[in-house]
């Protein structure tokens, strides 16, 4: 579960979250990874999960026939409201997705952006079971996600018991956060994900990865 310290975290960094897709030596990936994401969601109903101020809405907005951007944060979703993405095609909720409400709709694919690598090892099959349960079988999930690549990455400060590996965030407002951050490898992603999925595919670049599958 994502702790309400990371949640705070974020809601403090919603006016400069979008920051961390300034670095210079990042762009060629995230313009592949840009299109791959559009080509992927092409034609779907989109329920995005963790949508932050929006970024990525905007990218699965061209070619998705809707999407339902979801956060916890009523701070990140405002800053997505600012993007003026059509009214007719992306709406905007407040949810947790972990604890997604019945009434969350019916979805072609589900799309998780840079969210997967702050959920805790030990959560993350509960979580992929939870949203299988809410959302129905079959139904093909995407995760984007960055890699480790020492001198772009933040560095890792520890690594717990179970193996997931946390960073020192500071907020605006110079309060420090201990956010988890895991960086898995392809082998590990199969493995974790293995008994929930089906399907997996993934694409791996430099600085980012792509993952889809279907929930079983």
């Amino acid at each position: 579960m994502i702790t309400e310290r990371s949640a705070e975290y974020y809601a403090k960094s919603a006016s400069s979250h979008d920051r961390v897709y300034d670095k210079p030596e990042r762009q060629e990936d995230l313009a592949e990874m840009r299109e791959l994401v559009a080509d992927t969601l092409k034609g779907h109903k989109v329920l995005e999960l963790a949508c932050g101020p929006g970024y990525w809405t905007r990218v699965i907005a061209e070619t998705a026939d809707s999407v339902l951007a979801t956060d916890i944060n009523p701070e990140m979703i405002e800053m997505a409201k600012l993007r003026a993405l059509p009214a007719d095609k992306v709406q905007f909720r407040v949810a947790d997705a972990f604890d997604l409400p019945a009434d969350i709709g019916s979805f072609t694919a589900i799309f998780i952006g840079f969210w997967w690598s702050h959920v805790r090892r030990e959560e993350q099959e509960r979580f992929l079971a939870q949203l299988s349960k809410k959302v129905g079988k079959n139904v093909m999930l995407v995760l984007l996600d960055d890699c480790y690549v020492e001198g772009s990455s933040e560095t890792v400060a520890r690594t717990d018991l179970e193996g997931n590996t946390f960073q020192i965030r500071t907020a605006e407002d110079g309060e420090r956060y201990e956010i988890p951050k895991s960086y898995p490898s392809d082998s590990a992603l199969r493995k974790k994900m293995g008994s929930s999925v089906r399907e997996i595919k993934i694409t791996r670049l430099e600085y980012y990865w792509l993952l889809t599958c279907r929930l079983k």
